[in-house]
């Protein structure tokens, strides 16, 4: 059978473009094409005689909907599809809140009066419903926070109302009640305080803090979380009651004790809690569809009310709240407001508070805001659980968050909206009102059976350890540091250092740069890596450098390290005298008169000090003959034979040997006029600026053969700088990179940027970053446009080979040693004495504007006819006794 031909899929030929338009400077585009200058910031305003107030329906509808987010779903309520769902969801989550608010004393040993914690439960959930945006967050007491507020009691020395041999206090004693109350009190004020540090920094917005924390901290702190919550159930598990520790290494300690206490352990308990587990686990193997959505069967439901049933007839010999609801001396206390006359000493203790609780809630609420796709608001979040606080303190209750187990519970039950959380809440505080004794007998271990399996979801997340490892070993790091410091450390400690790690890593990566060097594909304008693409081929004359990220204080130093290396030069400071030399020319530039003593008044307004372009000086680098095939520099030369736009030349020598005879250099047989020169200039680089520079730089290189007589060279005049990856450059990044672009230029090799964003421009313009030498005619539109400026810029007439006694044409720097010794030690003084006239008369007329130059100007009785800067000597390791001697007849002319 033959394939249809439609069938077939033919590449499709992509279309061809081809235009003709000229080399565009920054500086020019935005003058051909009219930019919009941005509208500056400080503006005076004017307040005028007449205000008006208008008032905007949509303004005010989107603050409404902003303040109070019920609004968003419950206009939008959807009856006939989410109704019976909330409805189911709101029975499961009712009936779980009715043990967990009855057996909270065994981890803080502080009975509450049982109505006031049912009491703050049902006002914190209402108080969510109605200010909180996330559709299954259930609201309620968290056994983790419960066990942080015990930790406050310590600073009262209170004695716990359960010790750890499991008998009660004697709450007849007067000094005990005493005590009793006083802990009460202490702990409502503790709650009131959290709520207000939570409300206070939801009002000044630092809930964005949420926004950098990536989703594998959230899984690897949940998933500690988790653990702690495990562990915490033991006591139910095992019906025993130990001292629980909080802090670091808490876990460890709970744990220990609890195996020291196996032997107490009860029988019933333990059986209990597995034909519990064993149920809920069942329960995952059942499926119920409706209206298309799969809902989990409500086997926690049918589980409380038949071990309650079955509890209330036949005993079962297993630990209860029972017993602890019977020894409460208060069954309810009126709500009372908070003694804020202790809150200096709790401050500390309710600043941890509040932030696990919010970090908790927000977490879990991103969680399945990201699996049922839709967004919740961090700050309301954050002021909502700071009310829902300060309304529980009300009560002298305990802190508030998200109910980790309850919330599973909401979610896999099909709860779409809050309404399954006002249903759950009003099941609860009627059940208890009216048959709250009833639920008293429930074994614990069923209720430490129904939290432990709603765990299972955040424990698999351990799954994803070795995915991290294999996509992103950055987030795997971050997970692992989280899980541990967490799981070691407690919540709040471990969150405080997963939270700075991760801020590190961040750094770290946003400020990790990446430069790459860059080639052209042949026939087109399009430039890639030279390591990625065998295709790219490098540029003759011109390298072209990508900057891979953002330009700051962090990695500058890496960035222009990478720059020296790959030119095969280095950075040495400059000396005293060249940088009295310096400053005196910027002294001049600037029109400040130059005077060693002077006199001021101290009411005069001080002199600014000129800015020093740069501190270094570019020298090549010297290589030892184990890392490199060439030999040892010599000398690195610089001349300036021509008026105002000259031809620097850089020339390296290398010899190995002393029969190395000389070759001819490129050089330009002749000069342009001066007024053509500008007009070139003028052409190319929008501008006169004489700054810019024509060099061309000549490495010169012997080869290391010795049969070889002639010098390799490599003409490298160039430097472009690919900034279109990058975003910013701060103050400390563009100092640096204006230095370099004077380091480069004094060397004779110009630097320019191409594909630079307009706001990293803008920012170079604050930072004072253009001079007379760094102009906007260096920023190119495109990286083509730069290649192409510096081609032409550097593109010279046919050259020839000259030689010394050519007076009117350029020197050579690449002559070999017996030429200069002929040339110096000859007995024609005319040439010599003429060409230092020659010379002194071009260096007085040029605008200086580096620092070889000006020296030259200081040191004039000392210079020869090749004006020579010698590099540092080498290492002791690396001398060698020919270069020494050349080293030496430089130095002493």
């Amino acid at each position: 059978m033959e394939p249809d031909a439609e069938s077939i899929s033919v590449p499709r030929q992509l279309g061809k473009y081809r235009i003709k338009r000229g080399i565009y400077t920054e500086e020019q585009f935005q003058k051909n094409y009219d930019r919009n200058t941005p509208s500056p910031r400080n503006r005076d305003f004017r307040i005028q005689g007449r205000v008006q107030c208008r008032f905007s329906w949509a303004r005010f509808r989107k603050i409404i909907l902003k303040m109070f987010p019920i609004l968003n779903w419950l206009c939008a309520y959807r009856v006939r599809e989410w109704f019976l769902s909330d409805i189911h969801a709101g029975l499961s989550v009712g009936m779980v809140q009715i043990p967990q608010g009855l057996s909270g004393v065994l981890l803080t040993r502080l009975p509450l009066p049982i109505v006031n914690g049912f009491y703050s439960a049902f006002c914190c959930s209402l108080t969510y419903v109605i200010f909180g945006t996330s559709r299954h967050i259930s609201i309620g007491s968290f056994s983790i926070l419960n066990a942080m507020v015990a930790d406050v009691l310590k600073t009262l020395n209170f004695s716990p109302v359960l010790t750890a041999n499991g008998t009660f206090a004697n709450f007849s004693d007067a000094n005990y009640m005493k005590s009793y109350m006083e802990a009460l009190t202490l702990t409502a004020s503790t709650t009131f305080l959290t709520g207000i540090i939570q409300l206070l920094l939801g009002c000044f917005c630092l809930g964005f803090v949420t926004t950098y924390l990536p989703k594998t901290l959230i899984d690897a702190y949940l998933t500690a979380a988790a653990l702690h919550v495990i562990v915490s159930q033991f006591s139910f598990i095992f019906g025993i009651v130990i001292k629980f520790h909080m802090g670091p290494l808490a876990i460890f300690y709970n744990l220990f004790h609890y195996c020291m206490a196996l032997p107490k352990a009860n029988a019933t308990s333990i059986l209990l809690f597995l034909v519990g587990l064993v149920m809920l686990r069942i329960s995952n193997c059942i499926k119920i569809t409706y209206k298309h959505s799969p809902v989990a069967f409500p086997m926690e439901l049918l589980l409380i009310i038949t071990i309650t049933i079955i509890a209330n007839h036949v005993h079962l010999h297993a630990e209860s709240s029972m017993l602890v609801a019977k020894m409460v001396p208060h069954r309810f206390l009126p709500p009372t407001l908070p003694d804020l006359s202790n809150l200096s000493r709790i401050v500390a203790h309710a600043f941890s508070l509040a932030i696990v609780s919010y970090f908790l809630l927000i977490f879990v609420g991103k969680r399945y805001s990201c699996i049922h796709n839709y967004s919740i608001s961090s700050n309301q979040e954050l002021m909502t659980v700071g009310l829902c606080n300060i309304f529980s303190s009300f009560f002298k209750s305990f802190a508030v968050s998200c109910a980790i187990s309850g919330t599973v519970i909401q979610e896999k039950t099909g709860g779409k909206t809050q309404f399954a959380a006002l249903i759950g809440a009003s099941i609860m505080l009627v059940v208890v009102m009216k048959l709250g004794h009833f639920f008293q007998s429930l074994p614990n271990a069923v209720l430490a059976a129904i939290v432990m399996v709603n765990m299972f979801p955040f424990l698999e997340k351990f799954m994803d350890v070795p995915t991290l490892w294999r996509q992103d070993k950055y987030h795997f790091v971050i997970w692992i540091v989280t899980f541990a410091a967490v799981l070691c450390l407690g919540l709040d400690i471990g969150l405080i250092i997963a939270m700075g790690f991760t801020f590190f890593i961040i750094t770290v990566r946003s400020h990790r740069m990446k430069i790459v060097m860059l080639g052209q594909i042949p026939n087109t304008d399009l430039y890639r890596s030279l390591s990625d693409y065998k295709a790219a081929a490098e540029i003759e004359g011109v390298k072209i450098f990508q900057c891979c990220s953002s330009i700051s204080f962090a990695n500058m130093r890496h960035f222009k390290g990478y720059l020296l290396q790959k030119m095969d030069v280095k950075a040495v400071p400059l000396d005293e005298n060249e940088m009295r030399a310096l400053i005196s020319v910027s002294l001049s530039s600037t029109g400040l008169e130059r005077k060693d003593l002077k006199c001021a008044c101290v009411c005069d307004p001080p002199e600014l000090l000129p800015r020093i372009p740069y501190t270094e000086k570019l020298v090549k680098r010297l290589h030892r003959d184990n890392e490199s095939s060439s030999s040892s520099l010599n000398l690195i030369r610089w001349s300036k034979f021509e008026r105002k736009h000259s031809s620097g030349t850089l020339t390296t020598g290398m010899s190995q040997t002393q029969h190395a005879q000389s070759t001819a250099i490129r050089l330009r047989a002749a000069r342009p006029e001066t007024g053509k020169k500008k007009d070139e200039g003028k052409r190319i680089w929008n501008s006169s600026d004489l700054g810019v520079d024509t060099s061309t730089t000549l490495l010169c290189q012997e080869p290391v053969q010795l049969q070889s007589t002639e010098f390799s060279t490599y003409p490298v005049h160039t430097i472009i700088l690919d900034f279109s990856m990058v975003q910013f450059v701060d103050l400390q990044a563009s100092d640096l990179l204006r230095q370099m672009f004077h380091m480069f230029q004094n060397i004779g090799i110009s630097v320019l940027i191409a594909s630079c964003h307009l706001s990293v421009i803008a920012i170079f313009e604050k930072n004072d970053f253009f001079d007379d030498c760094v102009t906007k005619a260096r920023f190119f539109l495109t990286l083509h446009d730069a290649v192409l400026a510096a081609l032409e810029q550097n593109q010279r007439p046919e050259t020839v080979a000259l030689s010394i006694g050519q007076p009117d044409q350029e020197l050579d720097e690449g002559l070999t040693e017996e030429q200069k010794e002929r040339s110096l030690h000859s007995g024609n003084n005319k040439d010599i004495s003429s060409l230092k006239t020659t010379r002194s008369e071009l260096l007085n007329e040029e605008p200086i504007s580096d620092l070889f130059r000006t020296y030259s100007l200081q040191s004039e009785t000392e210079m020869n006819v090749f004006q020579q800067y010698d590099a540092p000597p080498p290492e002791p390791g690396d001398r060698d006794e020919e270069w020494e001697q050349k080293w030496k007849y430089a130095r002493d002319p």
